[in-house]
């Protein structure tokens, strides 16, 4: 995979509201809310988790989308 982000956010967090996954990026509550305290290995797990998810939905990983024109890259189904 090319360069990621330091955070796979995208800005569209829904676990605020009450969502187990977010929308936005796909992580859980628990990966949200913990993600700076977690190691490098434990980041490495969620991004690989992260990308088999986003594979499995048939849709680009959203944190690639980003400096995109969002309106044709990010969608809220």
């Amino acid at each position: 995979m090319s360069a990621r982000p330091d955070s796979p956010c995208v800005a569209r967090c829904s676990t605020a509201l009450g969502d187990e996954t977010c929308m936005g990026c796909g992580r859980s509550f628990i990966e949200v809310a913990q993600w700076v305290a977690m190691t490098d290995a434990q980041k490495e797990a969620v991004w690989q988790r992260l990308t088999d998810y986003w594979a499995a939905r048939g849709e680009p990983p959203p944190w690639l989308a980003r400096g995109r024109n969002e309106a044709e890259t990010l969608r809220w189904d």
